[in-house]
């Protein structure tokens, strides 16, 4: 089957498709890149999940540095050069749209996971899972008290014998509002993910999402069981 523009064939050992950037020349897994679809008219939009049809471009690039790319015209140059055309609408507000199309992939990934049973809610589920060694991810509401937080870091650091590490959870760019919408569940200040696959499957998400908006937060925390 012949490659889409800069969509490589990985290693024959590596059963994983591996994509370069436009833009760096990268070549990494998809989970770690975003890809841009031209539509029959030349219209550029993100494709965060890498299902819609057509021709594809991919990014590994954080926001700062796709506008820039795009207020340089770097963005439509590698684009032109990958897709063969220089007939492209590229929106203004790109970047944004791709932050938009990342945090709302990554809400209806907790949505799915919260209808499989994968994750809890409620710091008392949340704490007696922690210290029986039963959590693989912990996640925070930017408006969790810091309190809380603490509390259900320090069970989870004690249930998994890693007492002096700086093992705490992740917080989220989402206050609770959003959280409870995304997870159809009331007053959602703190999750908690009980699936070694559930917690891989977010931690590839998060990990773009966060390393795209240039989050802080970006850590390593789906660590030990996930590892």
């Amino acid at each position: 089957m012949r490659n889409l523009p800069n969509e490589t064939r990985s290693n024959p050992l590596d059963r994983t498709p591996h994509r370069k950037c436009i833009l760096t020349g990268e070549i990494l897994s998809p989970e770690y890149l975003v890809r841009l679809a031209m539509g029959p008219d030349g219209q550029i939009a993100p494709d965060v999940r890498a299902k819609a049809p057509g021709r594809g471009a991919w990014v590994s690039v954080n926001r700062a540095a796709l506008e820039a790319s795009l207020a340089k015209g770097q963005l439509k140059s590698a684009l032109a050069r990958a897709f063969k055309t220089g007939a492209l609408d590229i929106p203004a507000d790109l970047a944004d749209q791709v932050e938009k199309a990342l945090e709302r992939a990554t809400l209806d990934r907790l949505g799915l996971e919260a209808r499989g049973g994968t994750l809890l809610t409620g710091s008392e589920k949340i704490e007696t899972a922690a210290r029986r060694d039963e959590l693989f991810m912990l996640l925070h509401a930017s408006d969790a008290g810091q309190d809380g937080s603490s509390k259900l870091g320090q069970a989870w650091r004690v249930g998994s014998d890693r007492e002096g590490q700086d093992l705490r959870g992740m917080t989220l760019p989402v206050d609770r509002q959003g959280l409870s919408v995304a997870l159809g569940r009331q007053n959602v200040v703190h999750i908690g993910i009980i699936d070694r696959r559930a917690a891989e499957r977010l931690s590839h998400m998060l990990a773009r999402w966060l390393r795209f908006i240039g989050s802080g937060e970006l850590r390593d925390d789906a660590e030990k069981k996930v590892a």
